[in-house]
């Protein structure tokens, strides 16, 4: 499978598991998929709201902890995110630092709604000047 049918691939599983989100204070509907490198397996979260606000969590944030507890961590190839806003949102603050975590400088993120894939952009220009595992230096 070539690299575009493999992340058309992934922007359809978003965009059906964004279905599963509970969104009910927002109505701020997620879905996301990802794959890491060196893996043909996809990946996908969706977001998930509680009344205690901060004890929910983001759809990119879901896909990472899904793939972690299948393959344990690795690096990201790329991510997927579908919204049905226009123009297509980009990753949180947070997702964006989690995502951080497990990328390197060529970590793809596609930002996507619900006509297709609407920008792409590599994560560190998401998140120029971050704070990652080797500043911690231990």
């Amino acid at each position: 499978m070539s690299e575009s049918e493999i992340v058309k691939q992934a922007y359809l599983e978003a965009t059906q598991v964004r279905k599963n989100a509970y969104a009910r204070y927002s109505q701020f509907l997620v879905g996301s998929c990802l794959k890491a490198k060196g893996s043909s397996t996809l990946y996908s979260g969706c977001n998930f709201e509680n009344a205690s606000f901060g004890a929910g969590a983001c759809a990119e944030r879901s896909a990472l902890s899904n793939w972690i507890s299948k393959e344990g961590a690795g690096t990201i190839e790329f991510i997927v995110v579908v919204t049905d806003t226009d123009p297509a949102a980009s990753p949180c603050g947070i997702c964006r630092q989690s995502l951080r975590e497990f990328s390197d400088e060529n970590t793809m993120v596609y930002m996507a709604n619900l006509k297709g894939i609407q920008n792409q952009v590599k994560l560190v220009d998401l998140i120029p000047h971050s704070f990652g595992p080797e500043d911690l230096k231990v």
